[in-house]
């Protein structure tokens, strides 16, 4: 049996997601499941890739979340001409001071990679290098980056000219693909009413609901929250759906889903279950991480791209046909 202390630490997780998810709200309009998105990533200690037209605020949530969790932000522009020293960081020599090492942007709780489809793969690399690693190496020495370490980076999908593609191997590396809609009619205006183009986005007051040493405990917790060998087997029969030739959907994906999606699958619907206030997964948890798990990590064809048929629409089609236990 548990006792009532582990109970009220449960409660007291989902009494933060709220708080965070009401504190953002003050300044972001709408876009709650994104928001609960980017929470459930900072839980499970990964990263999130994001694609959204320009204009709805992408860098809006996580400059807010960064405040809200109490957390240093910054923001790289990745461009062609970026260098992977201008992400890292370089070692400088200045008369009278000799040697020193000017630390990158990179060194921040939080990063927005803002459009890394448009910088070359070498810069990219160093980027994806250094989320997996939490370290960077400036003339030949190491430096750990801060912790908590999460990174949010962007793709513009209506670009195709000046643009690279992510490596499906990189791309890989997310822990989610979330996808940014329009804002709904009513939503947008009120975004007429309170945009930051009229405000300064300190006037909003956002409150410090988190800490970073609170965010690690966090994600330490959400580490130890049970998951039966039915869930175990559910998550893996999911994934190994996706690379079976037996189904309706089977034609149009060239490569199903790698073990790593089972792996951010099982820390993901831990993080669901925490922030839903107990501390074992339910179906339902991973039916609701599902889609940003599993949807940059379906690779489809010239067939389904001429059909018009989604990842999303895959994986709806996975989830009705796998019964839950």
């Amino acid at each position: 049996m548990r006792d009532m202390k582990e109970m009220r630490e449960d409660f007291e997780v989902q009494k933060i997601v709220k708080e965070i998810e009401d504190e953002i709200g003050k300044i972001v309009v709408g876009q709650r499941e994104i928001v609960r998105g980017l929470i459930r990533a900072i839980l499970c200690n990964g990263h999130v890739l994001v694609e959204g037209v320009p204009g709805i605020a992408k860098t809006l949530i996580v400059k807010s979340m960064a405040k809200v969790m109490g957390c240093e932000m910054k923001r790289i522009q990745f461009t062609v001409d970026l260098l992977p020293t201008d992400i890292t960081g370089i070692m400088s020599y200045s008369p009278g001071k000799g040697f020193q090492i000017i630390k990158g942007p990179i060194f921040a709780n939080f990063i927005i990679a803002d459009e890394i489809n448009r910088s070359p793969p070498k810069t990219q690399s160093a980027m994806l290098e250094a989320m997996e690693e939490r370290a960077v190496t400036i003339a030949r020495e190491t430096y750990e980056l801060p912790k908590p370490f999460f990174v949010m980076a962007t793709e513009n999908p209506i670009e195709v000219s000046g643009v690279y593609t992510l490596p499906e191997a990189q791309v890989d590396r997310f822990l989610f693909k979330l996808l940014i809609p329009y804002s709904q009619f009513d939503e947008e205006i009120k975004i007429l009413e309170q945009n930051v183009s009229l405000k300064e986005f300190e006037d909003f007051e956002l409150n410090k609901v988190l800490s970073p040493k609170k965010i690690l405990e966090l994600q330490e917790k959400t580490k130890k929250v049970f998951s039966s060998d039915e869930i175990k087997n559910y998550i893996v029969s999911i994934v190994d759906e996706t690379r079976s030739k037996n189904f309706d959907y089977s034609k149009y994906i060239s490569y199903g889903a790698s073990p790593r999606a089972s792996i951010a699958m099982f820390i993901a619907s831990k993080a669901e279950a925490l922030m839903n206030g107990h501390d074992y997964v339910l179906p339902e948890d991973v039916k609701a991480v599902a889609y940003a798990v599993l949807r940059h990590r379906i690779i489809l064809n010239y067939e389904a791209e001429a059909d018009k048929i989604t990842c999303d629409k895959i994986i709806e089609h996975i989830l009705d046909r796998i019964k839950a236990p």
